[in-house]
């Protein structure tokens, strides 16, 4: 039976891949997302149940792999190719099997992918306002919680703009007893507590209740922007701090989806048998995992300092995983004169295409 994992296992995670690229406070909010599967000795875990959309690791014992080519592997928990998720890229086996009691941990797919996307496109440092001091985004709870990413304001944000959306925060200071927002007052503006603590308030009958308090990571004020509709409450500094603050016309414009020219995988081989290059764009563990044959691999996170590498009169056909990131990259390399298409879904949208020939 699956059960949560705790937070002590945040460790184990981070040495996992591609989660070991994840910062500690992604793998914390991971952490709970996690399920623990326990398979007997000389069972197939493959046959037990359905992996489809699933990430699983093997964490614990040893598992023989049968290859379609009649190659045999054991694995390892915890060590070597076990690193690695089980049935991707070179670890896609016809059949599986159990040679000790072992353990696995699994993982939703898609979440996953969400995570690592905004983990990487925020690596980089950013101008977080007037004042040009970088922020570290990744450290912003409130923000990058799994329940926002997936969820919350933010979770129909396409990925091409969120380089956008973290450049375009303001930085403002902030003293004790100060409002921010006031109950009543049309939302402007979406607002995360880079240092400091709020307190919110509403007035009720006259009467004034505390809600809440909010320290360093939380956000605040995305119901009004996303509903067009006044402040439901008042949110007031209840220390001196520091504010990250998002216009509402840029909160809502950064949801829209910018133009990218998108390829089926059919067509994205096309492309390449006529001369265009693979651009593999994710972290390099991810790359020599299951990288397409001729592939270059350019991290996403740093396509701003590689374009210089990239011919300009070649096409690149830009993918990752799901089509994520590769979407972020190939609109970045597009406003930097790079012909750059997208593999629309990505390497799991050409796998399906290939078990359905």
């Amino acid at each position: 039976m699956a059960t949560s994992l705790d937070s002590g296992l945040v460790e184990l995670l981070g040495r996992l891949q591609p989660l070991a690229a994840l910062g500690v406070e992604s793998l914390r909010e991971l952490v709970p997302h996690c399920r623990r599967e326990r398979v007997t000795r000389n069972l197939d875990p493959f046959q037990l149940r359905d992996w489809q959309g699933q990430v699983v690791y093997m964490v614990r014992g040893e598992l023989k792999l049968e290859f379609a080519d009649g190659v045999v592997q054991l694995i390892v928990g915890g060590w070597g190719d076990a690193l690695y998720p089980i049935g991707r890229g070179r670890l896609v086996p016809v059949s599986t099997k159990a040679i000790t009691d072992i353990e696995l941990l699994r993982f939703d797919e898609d979440l996953v992918d969400i995570v690592v996307t905004w983990d990487q496109l925020s690596a980089p440092a950013h101008d977080a306002g007037s004042e040009n001091e970088p922020a570290d985004w990744r450290t912003m709870a409130g923000m990058f919680t799994v329940q926002s990413l997936t969820q919350g304001a933010f979770s129909t944000m396409p990925p091409a703009n969120i380089e956008q959306l973290l450049k375009r925060f303001q930085r403002i200071k902030m003293k004790r007893g100060q409002k921010v927002i006031k109950q009543g007052e049309p939302g402007d503006y979406y607002y995360l507590i880079e240092l400091g603590r709020c307190q919110v308030t509403r007035e009720v009958a006259g009467a004034k209740v505390e809600l809440a308090e909010l320290h360093e990571g939380d956000a605040f004020g995305e119901e009004a922007l996303v509903s067009d509709s006044v402040r439901n409450a008042t949110v007031t500094m209840k220390t001196d701090g520091a504010l990250l603050r998002l216009g509402k016309d840029d909160f809502v414009g950064l949801l829209s989806e910018p133009l990218v020219q998108k390829l089926s995988p059919r067509e994205a081989r096309a492309h390449v048998s006529a001369g265009a290059h693979w651009l593999d764009i994710r972290y390099p563990a991810e790359y020599q995992c299951d990288g397409l044959p001729g592939a270059i691999n350019v991290p996403v996170n740093e396509i701003r300092h590689a374009v210089s590498g990239l011919d300009p009169d070649k096409e690149y056909i830009v993918y990752c995983q799901t089509g994520r990131r590769s979407s972020a990259a190939a609109f970045l390399l597009s406003q930097r004169g790079i012909k750059a298409n997208l593999l629309q879904g990505g390497l799991k949208a050409m796998t399906g295409m290939q078990a359905a020939a």
